[in-house]
């Protein structure tokens, strides 16, 4: 039940059994998007095709090699499994602040000996030997009038569902650098690869001019531009090596394997192809996003926040009762030697200088900051989406040029050669073509690779598949019984999430190793 403070007080004298809710009403905001927008994609109504977009999205890529180091990182990633912990640990923060909802029973037992001299200090003349057993038990309860320790429960509830966001956030935020990390690898393999051939092509070129030099039909100018070029692309291609090299070293870190162990076989062209990611965003993007979902449960929590504060207000009331028995020896028999007590405790606060009055104007404020920050990170969503989209046209327009461009540039270093072959035009003109035609064939590679990996950034922006109802529900965060007392090592997961390590990584796929290293 919610209620404001205006009414509060009639309202939970009658339902002092049962609590009050003291925190204000809670409704997440709500972002309207007009089905008559006229701007870019990201606010267009959604298709039936926005739908379909698979957790498993790097499927649709169709390269086993990606399939299996996407398996291979969301099983064995270390700060992915950190991620899960941190879960776990919002679980046991639920389960701690439940805990005072229920009585509290605890035993408690003594004994001690006792000398009592009627002489001197350490004179025994006379002493008498006392001994003295107690044995009882203690029982304690707050009855939760004003929903502070539900609120603090139900804080923890969100807490606990935030950090099942922040992990769906972690895990697409990992999937999406392998796939990255993948595409820029298999584009330096393209580069490397055109260099390669560029280098073989300049080799033969300096062996020609080498031959017409030494038949004084052409000058040694002509030799040393020739070897220029044929240093200048075998130094470019060293450095695409080096690229290459550091980018696998870092999806091996990805895939929690030591980079000296870790080797994907180079493939001769640039084969992936841009994703057909649905193009129009709808509404839904609130509920698709882990980073808009946890922002929102942030905003719950501190909602909450002000119950707390504001049942600090009110008065608190404990009850508790303890008894046993207090005997000489064992002499427990006896009826006479029993005790026990019960009683209540009330305490209300009169004046304190403001100090509560300034925790709830906190609470508020702090409230206040949480909507803001969500406010915030749904536009970046949208401002995420719409780039990515912009990127992607782009670079798929720009990609088509750059091809034109390269069979351009290709045909004229074969007919700039065949001139210079027949003495019809200077090494001068075949150096411009080659240059030319190595340049549009590198660029167009790395537009190619800029262009896949900004589907792959819109599918990040996109969610990648995923929903808030993945989130664990309030009550699913709880991770074991009042009376449960086995399996507290790892919980049961709770929305998907588990704490357990997997075993160590072999046979992603039919091949093992082999056949995940190798296209």
């Amino acid at each position: 039940m919610k209620i404001s403070l205006r009414n509060s007080a009639g309202v939970c004298a009658a339902l002092a059994l049962s609590g009050c809710d003291l925190a204000p009403r809670y409704e997440a905001p709500h972002f309207v998007v007009p089905e008559n927008w006229t701007g870019q994609a990201p606010f267009a109504q959604a298709t039936p095709a926005d739908a379909q977009l698979p957790t498993d999205w790097w499927h649709l890529f169709g390269d086993p090699v990606l399939d299996g180091l996407e398996a291979r990182a969301i099983d064995q990633n270390a700060d992915l499994q950190a991620a899960a912990e941190r879960f776990v640990q919002a679980r046991a923060l639920v389960m701690r602040a439940r805990a005072d909802l229920l009585p509290h029973v605890g035993l408690a037992f003594g004994a001690s000996d006792n000398k009592q001299s009627a002489d001197a200090l350490f004179r025994y003349k006379g002493a008498t030997t006392q001994t003295d057993e107690f044995y009882g038990g203690l029982v304690s309860w707050e009855p939760d009038l004003w929903s502070e320790i539900r609120n603090q429960v139900r804080m923890s509830k969100y807490a606990a569902q935030q950090k099942a966001a922040e992990f769906a956030g972690a895990r697409l935020s990992l999937e999406a650098e392998v796939a990255s990390d993948y595409i820029a690898l298999r584009g330096y393999d393209a580069q490397d690869a055109i260099y390669r051939q560029s280098i073989a092509y300049y080799q033969k070129a300096v062996d020609m001019t080498r031959t017409q030099l030494e038949n004084q039909a052409a000058p040694r100018l002509d030799l040393a531009r020739a070897e220029n070029r044929l240093y200048v692309a075998q130094a470019a291609e060293l450095d695409v090596r080096a690229q290459r090299e550091v980018t696998e070293h870092a999806i091996a870190v990805l895939t929690n394997t030591a980079p000296e162990s870790f080797h994907l076989e180079p493939a001769q062209s640039f084969s992936l192809q841009q994703l057909g990611v649905p193009s129009g965003v709808p509404s839904e993007l609130l509920q698709r996003r882990p980073d808009i979902a946890a922002a929102e449960r942030v905003m719950a929590q501190a909602n909450r926040s002000i119950g707390v504060a504001r049942a600090a207000f009110y008065p608190h009331i404990s009850l508790h009762a303890d008894g046993g028995f207090h005997a000489n020896g064992f002499d427990l028999a006896k009826l006479a030697n029993s005790a026990w007590s019960y009683g209540a405790t009330a305490s209300m606060p009169i004046f304190e200088g403001g100090l509560r009055r300034a925790a709830l104007q906190y609470s508020w404020a702090a409230y206040r900051e949480t909507r803001d920050d969500y406010r915030s990170t749904v536009l970046a969503g949208f401002r995420e989406v719409e780039d990515e989209q912009s990127r992607m046209h782009l670079f798929r327009e720009e990609d088509m040029r750059l091809k034109a461009a390269v069979h351009t540039a290709m045909d004229m270093q074969d007919m700039t050669m065949t001139l210079y072959k027949g003495g019809l035009s200077n090494y001068l003109d075949s150096i411009v073509a080659q240059e030319a035609a190595l340049d549009a064939r590198i660029a167009e590679v790395q537009v190619a690779v800029r262009s896949v990996q900004a589907s792959v950034g819109l599918i990040r922006a996109l969610g990648g598949g995923w929903n808030d109802r993945l989130l664990p529900t309030p009550d699913d965060t709880m991770t074991f019984d009042v009376f449960q007392y086995d399996h507290l090592h790892h919980p049961e997961p709770a929305g998907g999430i588990s704490s357990v390590a997997p075993q160590k990584f072999e046979n992603l796929v039919a091949g093992g190793q082999t056949a995940i290293l190798a296209r």
